[in-house]
């Protein structure tokens, strides 16, 4: 779901609630004035400093969702490293910016000499015999090498030659040979030629693999007794730069680390870059390879025994003796061997030692960047400045100014983060430093995807609000409609209900804030219920009214059928509505509905700041003022209504009007059920109007209501029936101008018995459309004070069952 258009709609829902709209105003009575603002104590001005307190509270509250989301994230993504569970990862992006970065020209200061398969073809034994060895070292020290290296066991003599091959041992101060140590299994070790072991020319050629059958460092030293003992490449690489006056020394500030040249050797430590709790036995350090296989000049033990190689090829430089048969399995996979190492190119055990050498010579003669990490804490800082990135990212989205600000840029904000984050890190790695990529990718994306999950979340809550307002198929329509959230209408036939409550306006005087927002919402959930079941789109609460809409968005044949059978169904309700009345003690309620079927204006109205999606036109006004003839439990439609349903309908009655703004005279209909599949009819109640004995009449003054005005006559009367609702009057005066129309409103003020003083407690009532003697007329009352609606249910009720000493009640009013 889109988090923006939900956002927008929810703007354009809270659009429709009504802030100082009346219902008459709807019904195009006018437009409401505005009004002064003033400090007051719901909207204090506040000072300057606690105006920049209130900013930051505020600040911090909308950002919650950063503030709790970072740390968090970053918390589980630094779990999930320390568990090991990222290292396998971070070793895919490692070998990947390994493979990715430039290449680099071959050393020249490295000579290989390969024992490969041809050679083999030629000996026809392995290991080659003592004097072909001997043979070959005589060879290359005759090119006046620095430093020879005998990457080849050697511990056994292999007949014949051996007496020849002791010789060379002896008179070659600058040849280097080999052993394995091994601390846990002194069965795995492999001892080192015997004499060159007794001229302490023998180096380490341990190598550390990693879990991934990888391998990624190397050791300048190893620990054999105990002792830290020289590496095979090391030994090489200090003999090469001792000629040139260059030694190892501890740094000042810090013996364990090595100065040497233009570079410090710091020790690998079992967390640094992306390995987790790894073993850093001696002293390591991660390899940075100068290339794939075959990056160091290679010539064949035959075409060096043959003299097919140049004269100064091997002068002044570092010569290494090594198998580079594929039969020999003498061979490793490096990060330049790819992601499937089962079928990725391996590089020879000799050519490992090659990049060993070129690694130190490199970094000390010429600066080479050699692989840094950071500390554990600021690779944590830097998780976690990646996790508030994603966060934040992705909470902005909440600041998106509508559907049509919502780009592609701001869509694959995360993604573009993730691309710099990728981008960052792969330029630290050509400067020679291994920044973690996998756990603060992971940081970016959890914190993007959790704020993500969170407005989703959000946007739940807020369809679920968005569903109080409006029905489901309005929902989809605003939500999920490419066009739901366009500014302009459309023309649409839809019907067209509105109910008020009859005299809410004075009840609610009676009543106490608390209690009149308790009633409202009683009622109007009731309300709300109903009119959802029939499918209605609830367009506005005014106050106790409310506005229902039948055929919007989406047009169904039974729109008008629905809407009369919705209006039953919410008179029907009010006995329930009236029970939970009663039980709080408070009155009864009545309420009027009118129908109303005709063509409107559809559509979003505004701007793309503020929106109200809502119809405009006539038969909404029409609609409003039908409603305003009707009394209590009563529903009456126009007859547009009527001709969609009326095969169906039961009308009790109907009568012609002429309502403000309409030409012409309208007819309505009382609605008094509706047949077919929904079988809904109210209650058939015969009004009776008993006479009241003339010595307990009510006297009082009444006047006409134009609208919410009450006019400036007074006029006289007296009730001189009683029904259960209602009321017959006879007025003081036979003119035109004492009896009201039919369908007017008055407002009635009862007059004490002994002194004639006007009591201040107001009735309201209709005039209803009842034929009656000159100078009377019949009313049904819409509110009353509550010990009015005693003293005239008494009246009532004496009136139906004549009893002695009625004046007792009318005294004791």
């Amino acid at each position: 779901m889109d988090f923006h258009r939900i956002r927008s709609a929810l703007s354009v829902v809270f659009s429709r609630l009504p802030l100082s709209q009346s219902r008459a105003q709807r019904a195009g009575d006018g437009k409401p004035e505005a009004e002064p603002i003033v400090p007051s104590p719901m909207h204090p001005v506040h000072p300057p400093s606690a105006s920049r307190t209130l900013r930051r509270k505020n600040l911090f509250w909308e950002w919650r969702g950063v503030w709790i989301v970072t740390p968090t994230v970053t918390g589980i993504v630094i779990t999930l490293r320390l568990l090991g569970w990222l290292q396998p990862w971070e070793w895919m992006a490692f070998d990947h910016y390994i493979r990715t970065r430039p290449l680099e020209p071959k050393d020249p200061r490295i000579v290989i000499v390969g024992i490969n398969e041809a050679d083999l073809r030629k000996v026809r034994q392995w290991p080659i015999p003592d004097t072909l060895l001997a043979q070959l070292i005589e060879k290359i020290k005759a090119q006046n090498p620095r430093a020879i290296g005998l990457d080849l066991y050697r511990d056994l003599p292999v007949k014949p030659g051996h007496s020849a091959l002791v010789e060379v041992f002896k008179t070659t101060p600058n040849l280097i040979g080999i052993e394995k140590v091994n601390e846990q299994d002194s069965d795995a070790a492999v001892a080192p030629p015997p004499i060159l072991a007794k001229k302490q020319q023998v180096g380490v050629n341990n190598v550390i693999v990693d879990a991934d059958g990888k391998l990624r460092r190397a050791l300048l030293f190893a620990t054999k007794d105990g002792q830290n003992t020289d590496s095979f490449g090391l030994v090489l690489a200090w003999m090469y730069l001792n000629a040139q006056g260059i030694s190892p020394q501890p740094t000042p500030h810090n013996p364990q680390f090595i100065q040497w040249g233009k570079t410090i050797f710091r020790p690998f430590k079992p967390n640094d870059g992306g390995y987790v709790g790894a073993d850093d036995g001696g002293y390591q350090f991660v390899l940075n390879y100068r290339g794939p296989a075959n990056r160091f000049t290679t010539v064949s033990l035959s075409q060096v025994l043959q003299g097919e190689i140049p004269a100064d090829l091997m002068r002044d430089r570092i010569v290494l003796i090594g198998s580079t048969a594929t039969s020999l399995n003498d061979f490793f996979y490096t990060p330049y061997s790819g992601e499937h190492i089962s079928t990725s190119q391996r590089t020879a055990g000799v050519e490992i030692h090659a990049n060993i050498i070129s690694h130190i010579l490199s970094a000390v003669l010429a600066g080479r960047s050699a692989i840094q990490t950071w500390p554990e804490p600021v690779e944590g800082l830097w998780i976690l400045l990646w996790s508030t990135i994603g966060a934040t990212l992705t909470w902005r989205w909440r600041y998106v100014g509508g559907v049509r600000s919502l780009s592609f840029h701001n869509a694959a904000s995360p993604f573009l983060a993730a691309g710099m984050l990728v981008g960052v890190t792969y330029i630290a790695f050509l400067r020679g430093w291994w920044i973690p990529v996998v756990p603060p990718l992971l940081a970016l994306s959890l914190g993007s995807i959790i704020i993500t999950t969170y407005m989703a979340h959000t946007a739940r809550q807020i369809r679920h609000i968005l569903g109080r307002y409006l029905n489901d198929s309005v929902v989809a329509e605003v939500l999920e409609n490419p066009n739901g959230l366009k500014i302009g209408g459309e023309c649409r036939k839809i019907t067209i209900l509105t109910s008020d409550l009859r005299g809410f306006t004075a009840l609610s005087e009676q009543l106490k804030p608390q209690e009149v927002v308790k009633v409202l919402n009683i009622y109007l959930e009731c309300m709300a219920d109903v009119i959802t079941y029939y499918q209605g789109s609830i367009d506005e609460f005014i106050g106790d009214g409310i506005l229902v809409l039948f055929g919007t968005p989406t047009t169904r044949e039974d729109d008008a059928e629905r809407a009369v059978a919705c209006a039953i169904a919410m008179q029907l309700a009010m006995i329930s509505v009236n029970q939970k009345m009663k039980q709080l003690g408070f009155p009864k309620l009545e309420m009027g509905i009118g129908i109303n079927t005709g063509e409107v204006v559809e559509g979003n109205i505004g701007s793309e700041k503020r929106t109200k999606y809502s119809v405009i036109g006539g038969p909404v006004n029409l609609a409003f003022r039908i409603e305003s003839y009707t009394v209590g439990g009563q529903i009456l439609v126009s007859e547009s209504t009527l001709k969609e349903v009326k095969p169906l309908l039961r009308i009790n009655g109907h009568k012609q009007v002429k309502p403000k703004g309409v030409k012409r005279p309208i007819t309505i209909y009382d609605v008094g059920g509706l047949g077919g599949k929904h079988n809904l009819f109210l209650p058939q109640e015969e009004e009776t109007f008993f006479p009241l004995p003339e010595e307990i009449w009510l006297e009082f003054h009444y006047a006409l209501l134009d609208g919410k005005h009450i006019g400036d006559s007074l006029f006289k009367g007296r009730l001189i029936k009683l029904s259960a609702k209602g009321a017959l009057v006879r007025a003081e005066r036979e003119d035109g101008h004492a009896v009201p129309q039919p369908l007017s409103n008055i407002k009635l003020t009862l007059l004490r018995p002994r002194n004639s003083v006007e009591d201040n407690r107001d009735i309201y009532a209709k005039v209803l459309d009842k034929s009656a003697e000159p100078g009377s007329f019949y009313i049904h009352f819409t509110a009353k004070p509550t010990d009015i609606e005693v003293l005239l249910e008494a009246l009532y009720h004496r009136a139906k069952t004549p009893l002695d000493g009625e004046n007792g009640l009318v005294s004791s009013f």
